[in-house]
């Protein structure tokens, strides 16, 4: 390899590696959890409620922990009756995005929102806690 394929090599590294920080800017309160830290939560479901702000084809599609609260991202604020107070809050989404917003929402009422997570970035990261479960099958 030449010095100049060497040097080009970098620059596209570089580039790339700044375009998907750019792309991926968090930009929110709630911390962004990785999966040692969602890990350490689970340990502790007594403790725990998890929020999936995902659509039910997003959760068939992807898979979700094994036991969370569904209320999509725009129906937060109307369920706010229906979360527990006194339990820590992991917020979930695909890449943690709009559990970051929802986060910051539930930060602002008065819950106690320990982070966010994305289960997709969650595998990514080695996590096996997603589980996957299938629609019943059609009867016939």
């Amino acid at each position: 390899m030449t010095l100049c394929t060497r040097s080009m090599s970098a620059a596209a590294l570089i580039l790339f590696s700044t375009l998907s920080h750019a792309q991926d800017e968090w930009k929110y309160q709630t911390p962004r959890l990785d999966r040692a830290a969602v890990d350490a939560l689970l340990a502790k479901p007594q403790q725990l409620v998890v929020i999936d702000v995902r659509r039910p084809d997003e959760l068939t599609a992807k898979g979700g922990f094994p036991v969370y609260l569904n209320i999509q991202a725009k129906e937060i604020e109307k369920s706010l009756a229906y979360i527990p107070k006194d339990r820590v809050i992991l917020t979930v989404s695909n890449h943690a995005h709009r559990a970051g917003a929802a986060g910051d929402l539930l930060s602002s009422k008065g819950f106690n929102v320990a982070g966010a997570t994305g289960s997709e970035d969650y595998e990514a990261q080695g996590g096996r806690a997603v589980l996957r479960v299938l629609p019943p099958a059609k009867a016939q």
